[in-house]
């Protein structure tokens, strides 16, 4: 009697967790027409997941400037969040700084967000830029908002976004050139 409620408990369990699973998941491969005919018919879900039309936000650059994400519509825009005291964001900065100069003129454009409430000195961040020689957008999340709607309490957190501001890829942990280049190249 035991073994047959151990049974049915699990049994019930799997397909509890199998319905969670199937309601919740992401689309891994997503229909390019079905996502077509949503953007034709403005019938997009704001939000984070592969196919969501990208969270607006809002922040100033290093240099005082204020920098709207669909200020950049028409480019396709690796978004990148980062901190000066991560090895893996230090890591990774010389290859968005080389491959931001290889694709200048070819409507792509680096969006590096420094989480800046994780700094211990803003200070830093200036320094950072500089002597990383820096020349692609650095945006300041002073208030943490921005880094929170996307996510991003692994760094790097990078999302490649569409020219049409659409949500192509998420990816934790640092990219390489080679990598930055591959993704762009597999929105086109």
């Amino acid at each position: 009697m035991n073994k047959q409620i151990l049974v049915l408990v699990g049994l019930i369990g799997l397909l509890g967790w199998g319905v969670y699973d199937y309601a919740f998941s992401e689309k891994d491969n997503m229909d390019e027409t079905s996502l077509n005919n949503r953007i034709e018919n403005n019938d997009l879900i704001s939000g984070i997941k592969e196919g969501n039309l990208a969270p607006e936000f809002q922040l100033q650059t290093l240099e005082g400037r204020e920098v709207k994400l669909s200020d950049y519509k028409g480019k396709k825009v690796i978004l990148n969040f980062w901190a000066t005291w991560c090895p893996p964001c230090k890591a990774e900065m010389p290859h968005m700084q080389e491959f931001y100069l290889d694709q200048q003129n070819e409507n792509v454009e680096i969006l590096a967000v420094n989480l800046t409430t994780a700094e211990k000195n803003t200070n830093d961040i200036g320094k950072f830029v500089k002597d990383y020689g820096l020349t692609f957008p650095i945006l300041l999340d002073t208030k943490g908002d921005t880094g929170e709607t996307y996510q991003a309490f692994t760094i790097p957190t990078s999302y490649i976004i569409d020219s049409q501001g659409i949500v192509r890829k998420k990816i934790v942990g640092p990219m390489d050139k080679e990598m930055m280049e591959q993704l762009i190249k597999s929105i086109d």
